[in-house]
């Protein structure tokens, strides 16, 4: 794992045109690009597409990032890795998983439950492939589409015979990391009134009527503001 001087002098290099700079960081944070990726999983892109996009977006993290920011460069990173993949996924249409994939999906879990009921282990994705009769990229995709579908006793990492509940944890604090992150930018986007109201609603835990009250307006126009905020912020999250 990096430091933060070293992150910031391979930055330094990479902006100079250094290919090795830039390669190192994108080795050492391919972590943190992989937690992004993940929250754009299932919506009808290949993954190695998505972490190919995520790349571009690291790099652009890369030429963009002033010290002056006075942030940690992973935190300036993840929005810029976000925001390219929304782009894309923005620019391209609605993209939706196929009809094929969606009739997988409830295939998949019939067969999950049944082995379940048999007390028997989640089957694998060869498994599933074999069983349904379709490739293992298909079952890839259809499980990817539905977090529920992945099984904690289904194997990541067949050399080092990693299982899912292994890794979960890890993943869910990275996640939880990466939201936060892109949460706060997504706030800092808002109006000064917009993110009064945000802070005040849901940092301080004050009622409608309450800050109605500060901000001199009825506790109806704050209801009002406060769906038009959230649906905002879903907007930008997703």
């Amino acid at each position: 794992m990096l430091t933060v001087e070293r992150t910031i002098e391979l930055v330094r290099l990479a902006k100079t045109g250094d290919k090795k700079a830039a390669e190192e960081l994108i080795v050492n944070n391919s972590s943190l690009i992989k937690s992004v990726v993940r929250r754009f999983l299932g919506r009808g892109v290949e993954y190695d597409d998505l972490f190919q996009l995520a790349s571009i977006g690291f790099i652009k993290a890369i030429n963009n990032f002033d010290e002056s920011f006075n942030v940690r460069f992973s935190t300036y990173a993840v929005p810029m890795i976000a925001g390219e993949l929304k782009r894309f996924l923005r620019d391209d249409g609605a993209i939706k998983v196929s009809r094929i994939i969606k009739g997988l999906n409830y295939k998949i879990k019939a067969v999950v439950e049944e082995a379940r009921r048999n007390d028997e282990d989640s089957p694998s994705v060869d498994e599933l492939a074999e069983k349904l009769g379709v490739e293992k990229e298909d079952i890839a995709l259809a499980i990817g589409s539905d977090k529920r579908l992945v099984s904690i006793y289904d194997k990541v990492d067949s050399e080092k015979d990693i299982e899912y509940l292994d890794t979960i944890e890890s993943d869910e604090r990275e996640d939880e990391l990466i939201e936060k992150i892109m949460l706060r930018e997504a706030i800092d986007k808002l109006n000064e009134r917009e993110k009064k109201i945000v802070l005040l609603r849901y940092f301080s835990d004050r009622t409608q009527s309450e800050i109605a009250k500060e901000l001199g307006v009825s506790q109806v126009q704050i209801s009002r503001l406060e769906t038009k905020i959230v649906e905002n912020l879903k907007k930008k999250l997703l």
